[in-house]
């Protein structure tokens, strides 16, 4: 049994857990590339820097490898830009994650950033789902829409076919209520994407954690 979990893991290492999303329409082009099994390192331009900030900010504390290239509307304004990308990242996750088998599947994480307090979980159930509250800030951070992040989430969760739960438990400053939540949540990711070598097969008494 040793000898056999051992040969699992090294099959494990040896795939290749990443995906590339290319999501053109009249309103945006998107290219997303993303590698579960990273270091941190992204690469983001979207025309909006706090959500460059933001997706940098996920990548480096979920352990994601990222690269986003958005060409948006923004001569409208950012909603376009930012859903767009959020959607690809979302299906870029979910191509990466396969049929799910071998996963924590779970995962949640407490961060401070600090006056502000964030709370997240995830679950990658295979059924989108998205509990979300935040206080009301100021409506911008920069030229970022600070009514945006709950959108964002809404968008990644569809696509990626996710549980996530994000609860700001306490936070006065935008830039730190909108930037904890990101670190929050890709602290649970990190954890639920994370291959668990005691996990035979997909872990759901159903067999399957895929919409279809």
């Amino acid at each position: 049994m040793k000898f056999w979990r051992i040969s699992v893991k090294e099959h494990w290492l040896s795939m290749s857990r990443a995906a590339r999303i290319e999501r053109t329409t009249k309103e945006s082009d998107v290219l997303v590339e993303l590698e579960l099994d990273g270091t941190g390192v992204s690469s983001i331009e979207t025309g909006v820097p706090f959500f460059d900030h933001m997706l940098s900010q996920l990548a480096k504390h979920g352990g994601l490898d990222l690269t986003v290239r958005t060409k948006g509307d923004l001569e409208v304004d950012a909603h376009h830009t930012v859903e767009d990308t959020s959607l690809a990242v979302g299906q870029a996750l979910n191509e990466a994650l396969g049929d799910r088998a071998g996963l924590r599947r779970y995962g949640d994480a407490l961060v401070p950033l600090d006056e502000c307090l964030v709370q997240s979980a995830v679950d990658l159930s295979g059924r989108p789902y998205l509990v979300h509250e935040e206080p009301d800030m100021v409506e911008l951070i920069g030229s970022y829409d600070t009514t945006l992040t709950r959108h964002i989430w809404e968008s990644i969760v569809a696509t990626s076919q996710i549980t996530l739960h994000v609860r700001v438990l306490s936070g006065r400053n935008a830039h730190h209520v909108v930037e904890a939540q990101f670190k929050s949540v890709a602290r649970s990711l990190r954890d639920a994407v994370t291959l668990d070598p005691r996990v035979v097969g997909v872990p759901s008494t159903k067999g399957t954690l895929t919409a279809s």
